[in-house]
C-alpha cells in the first residue's frame, strides 16, 4: 500500500486491474486505491509478470503492506550459434544404364515439390489467430468492463496494439460516472441511466445521484433553506476526509513556524495581453487568468529554489522540479491538491490543458498516486470564491504555500497618475526553518516581474 500523502496511515484496495500473469511495465495502472481524501489509481513501480494477488479488493490496509508480488523481468541474452554438426557426404548417384536401341525414351519432366501443409491446430482445424496486442493491463481490464471481445478489434496504437480507445470505441454507449457515484447508485437503489451528470463531459457525480434518489421520493423540505447533510457512506467519507485534513493541518501548525507575506500585483499588462491572445483562440483552447498566475509561480522558484523542496531529518532538502500541487476543491466537500508535474516547465497552452484534465479527474475520482505524492509547493487559490487574499497552511513535509485572491478593480498610481486598475493580493505561507522572509520577499517580487512581461510565460 502507497503512501499517498504525508497524513496517510491506510487505504482500501477497491478494484484489481490485473490478474496473475499479466505483464506489466513500470506506469502501468494496476489497482484502485480509496484514501480518506481521494479514490487513487495505482501504478506499478516495475516491470515484470503479476504474480499473487495478496489483498482482496474491499480490505483496508495499512501503508506499506504487500499488495501483490511481482516477477522482474530478467535480461534476455544473445543465444550462441551451435556449432554446425557433421552430416556425411551423400553418395554420388550411379549412372543409368543406356537403353536398349529401339527402346522409348520417357520424356524428362521436372518434378515439383509440393510446400508442406500447415500444422492443423487442436482438433484438426486451422491455427487459431495469434493473439491481440494489448498495450495495458488497464485496457484488458476496459475491455472485460464494456464486455468487448479484444480478437475482434483492429489496433490503432504501434504496431498494432489496442489502445484503450479503441476499446472505447468498440464499445457500447456506458454511462460515465465516477466510482463513489456508482457505489452510492448501488446503496440508494438509483439507475444511472435515469440521472443527468452535471460533470467535466457530462459524468455523472454522487451528488447527481443523491438528486435522482430524492426525485424518486417525496421531495422533503429543507429548514431555513440550508442545504440537507450528506447521508451514510457520503457522510461517513466526508467525516474521513475531513479528520485526514484535520491531522494534518494540526501537525502542521504545530509543527512548522509559519511566516506570511502579502503583496499586490498590478495585472493590467498581464490581462491585456490575455485578451488579446485569447480572440485569436476557439473558446475551449483560452487561457484563464488562474494559468497564468499558476505559470508565473512555478517559474519564480527558479530564481527562488529555497521555497521549493522539503524539510527532512531536521534539513531541507531541495527538489530537483518543479512540481505545482493545485487546491481543488471537491464537489461533495473537502479539498485536495495534486500535482502538475514540471509545471515551470511547460507551455501555457499545456498547462492550461493539464489544469482542467487535473481537476476533472480529481472531482470524478481518478488521479494517480503519483500526482498526490509529487507535489513540490502548493498553490490555492480563492479568487472564484471573491476571496481577496489567503493565508493558507502548509502541506508538510513541503515548506512553502502560495495564495491568490480574486482580481479585483483597484485605485493605482503609475507615473504619479492615478487610474483603476486590475490588482490581485498574492500571498507567501512560508517555513521559517528552511527561509526568512527576505527569501520570501524575493520570490513574490520574481512573481510580480514575471507577470509584467506575460508573453515570456507563454
Amino acid at each position: 500500500m502507497p503512501a499517498l500523502g504525508a497524513d496517510m496511515d491506510a487505504g482500501t484496495l477497491t478494484e484489481w486491474l490485473v490478474h496473475p500473469g499479466d505483464q506489466v511495465e513500470k506506469g502501468d495502472i494496476v489497482a484502485i486505491i480509496e484514501t480518506d481524501k481521494s479514490t487513487v489509481e495505482a501504478e506499478c513501480f516495475d516491470s515484470g509478470t503479476i504474480g499473487e494477488l495478496l489483498v482482496e479488493p474491499g480490505t483496508r490496509v495499512p501503508v506499506g503492506t504487500a499488495l501483490a508480488t511481482i516477477t522482474m523481468a530478467a535480461p534476455v541474452s544473445a543465444p550462441v550459434p551451435a556449432a554446425e554438426p557433421h552430416r556425411p557426404k551423400p553418395p554420388e548417384p550411379e549412372p543409368e544404364p543406356e537403353p536398349a536401341p529401339g527402346a522409348r525414351v520417357p520424356s524428362a519432366r521436372p518434378r515439383t515439390r509440393r510446400a508442406p501443409r500447415e500444422a492443423p491446430g487442436p482438433g484438426g482445424g486451422r491455427r487459431p489467430p495469434p493473439a491481440p496486442k494489448v498495450s495495458s493491463p488497464l485496457v484488458r481490464h476496459l475491455a472485460h468492463q464494456r464486455g468487448v471481445d479484444l480478437g475482434e478489434i483492429e489496433g490503432t496504437g504501434p504496431s498494432g496494439e489496442i489502445t484503450r480507445a479503441d476499446v472505447e470505441h468498440a464499445a457500447p454507449a456506458r454511462v460515465k460516472a465516477s466510482p463513489l457515484a456508482r457505489r452510492l447508485a448501488a446503496e440508494l437503489n438509483v439507475d444511472l441511466a435515469t440521472v443527468t451528470g452535471s460533470g467535466y463531459g457530462g459524468a455523472i457525480r454522487a451528488d447527481d445521484v443523491r438528486a435522482g434518489a430524492k426525485a424518486a421520493r417525496p421531495a422533503a423540505r429543507l429548514d431555513r433553506g440550508e442545504p440537507r447533510p450528506a447521508e451514510g457512506p457520503a457522510a461517513d467519507r466526508l467525516e474521513s476526509m475531513r479528520q485526514a485534513i484535520a491531522r494534518a493541518m494540526a501537525r502542521s501548525k504545530r509543527e512548522i513556524p509559519h511566516y506570511y507575506l502579502t503583496s499586490a500585483i498590478d495585472l493590467a499588462r498581464a490581462m491585456d495581453w490575455l485578451r488579446r491572445r485569447n480572440r485569436r483562440l476557439p473558446v475551449e483552447d483560452r487561457i484563464i487568468p488562474s494559468a497564468l498566475l499558476l505559470k508565473a509561480a512555478a517559474v519564480a522558484l527558479r530564481e527562488v529554489p529555497r521555497l521549493n523542496g522539503f524539510w527532512a531529518d531536521d534539513g531541507f532538502v531541495p527538489a530537483d522540479r518543479v512540481h505545482l500541487g493545485v487546491a481543488i476543491s471537491l464537489r461533495d466537500g473537502g479539498l485536495i491538491a495534486p500535482a502538475l508535474h514540471d509545471a515551470d516547465d511547460l507551455p501555457l497552452a499545456d498547462l492550461m490543458a493539464g489544469l482542467r484534465d487535473l481537476v476533472a479527474r480529481a472531482r470524478t475520482g481518478r488521479l494517480r498516486g503519483s500526482e498526490l505524492t509529487d507535489p513540490t509547493i502548493t498553490v490555492t487559490n480563492l479568487g472564484d470564491q471573491g476571496v481577496e487574499s489567503v493565508h493558507g497552511v502548509i502541506y508538510p513535509p513541503q515548506v512553502a504555500l502560495v495564495g491568490f485572491g480574486a482580481i479585483l478593480d483597484r485605485p493605482w498610481a503609475v507615473d504619479g497618475l492615478l487610474g483603476v486598475r486590475p490588482v490581485v493580493s498574492a500571498t507567501l505561507s512560508a517555513d521559517h526553518r528552511a527561509t526568512d522572509g527576505r527569501t520570501g520577499g524575493c520570490y513574490l517580487q520574481a512573481v510580480d516581474r514575471l507577470l509584467q512581461r506575460p508573453e515570456e510565460l507563454s
